[in-house]
């Protein structure tokens, strides 16, 4: 049974993301509603998982994903892009606006339950077109195939790289060259976060 407060927390959590494209922080949880202690906005995130009405992912600061009741993770009203044909990125073309439907975001990334949204710190795989500030989008599941970009777990650490299995150990490989491979052993705690599925960005922020 949800109190008042955790009720306003939840609505807080999905105002946010829905306002943002991603769910705030503990701390920024804590500010809103005046609580100074993490703590205290921890007892009430886990009420709200007890009950169902969240999923916390691992130790990311933005990883908690509204769900409802039964698991199903909460959706914002749908909308789409107008599309308006196609533009040059080489020798210039004609310009002709032609409207050719809407571009819903779910058809680029596909079913939004399961997916969530992180924000890329470091330059380490801008070889992969991915760099810092953009958001990568990512579909949560603790397996992935050799080759395909992943967010994993890595002690505390979350990190975006290249997934490697090898005999004996795993390699998580940048996309850019300074960096060395991060090689996983035996031992170290290593969890797979989710299988990146694409990568948003704005321009001239």
């Amino acid at each position: 049974m949800l109190n008042d407060r955790a009720h306003e927390i939840l609505g807080f959590i999905r105002r946010f993301a829905r306002e943002h494209g991603f769910p705030p922080t503990i701390r920024e949880i804590g500010v809103e509603f005046g609580i100074s202690s993490t703590n205290g906005v921890r007892f009430y995130l886990k009420m709200l998982e007890k009950a169902g009405y969240l999923k916390r992912c691992g130790k990311i600061s933005r990883g908690l994903v509204p769900v409802t009741p039964g698991g199903a993770v909460s959706s914002a009203p749908s909308f789409g892009y107008p599309l308006l044909g196609t533009v040059a990125a080489g020798q210039p073309i004609l310009a002709e606006e032609s409207f050719d439907g809407s571009l819903d975001p779910r058809d680029v990334f596909g079913d939004p339950r399961g997916m969530f949204a992180l924000r890329v710190r470091g330059d380490s795989m801008i070889e992969a077109g991915i760099f810092e500030g953009d958001y990568v989008v990512v579909r949560q599941q603790e397996a992935a195939s050799a080759g395909e970009i992943i967010v994993a777990l890595v002690e505390d650490d979350a990190t975006v790289k290249y997934f490697h299995p090898r005999r004996g150990s795993i390699e998580l490989v940048a996309a850019n060259p300074k960096y060395q491979p991060i090689v996983v052993s035996s031992g170290m705690n290593f969890r797979i976060l989710g299988v990146v599925r694409g990568v948003m960005r704005t321009v001239g922020r």
